[in-house]
């Protein structure tokens, strides 16, 4: 099929995820990415926090002990999102950091993504979710 139609949609707006402790997860976005908080329903809960390019609502899980986590091979879902890092530098002193934090699970240190130029790393992060960081 071939459509010559521009898309008409332009990225992400924002990224929801549900988390165990919502504010374990916002503290480690803006203390360990130096992302901001931009917004909140704290009602619901949730917390909007962004870097500047993509904004990340957090949800509070209504209850962390019937808490499943999620497993690729099992769930439909969401499976990892990637963060662009500003360079190899950046990525590489990101890991040296994780390296350190108990609260931070390395799936895979940075590396060579496939046969290109970009590296990358995969992590668990406080919440439960996996990210991984990408750099040129």
């Amino acid at each position: 099929m071939n459509n010559s139609a521009a898309p008409i949609t332009q990225g992400i707006h924002h990224l929801g995820l549900t988390v165990a402790d919502i504010t374990v997860t916002k503290d480690f976005f803006m203390q360990h990415l130096n992302f901001s908080e931009v917004g909140g329903k704290p009602d619901y809960p949730a917390v909007f926090i962004s870097d500047g390019t993509v904004m990340l609502t957090l949800w509070q899980i209504k209850d962390s002990q019937k808490a499943v986590s999620f497993n690729r091979h099992h769930n439909i879902g969401l499976h990892h999102f990637a963060l662009n890092m500003v360079n190899k530098a950046a990525l590489q002193a990101l890991y040296e950091k994780f390296v350190t934090l108990n609260e931070v699970t390395i799936e895979f240190a940075p590396e060579a993504l496939g046969e290109s130029a970009i590296s990358h790393m995969m992590c668990f992060i406080p919440g439960g979710v996996r990210v991984e960081f990408i750099a040129s």
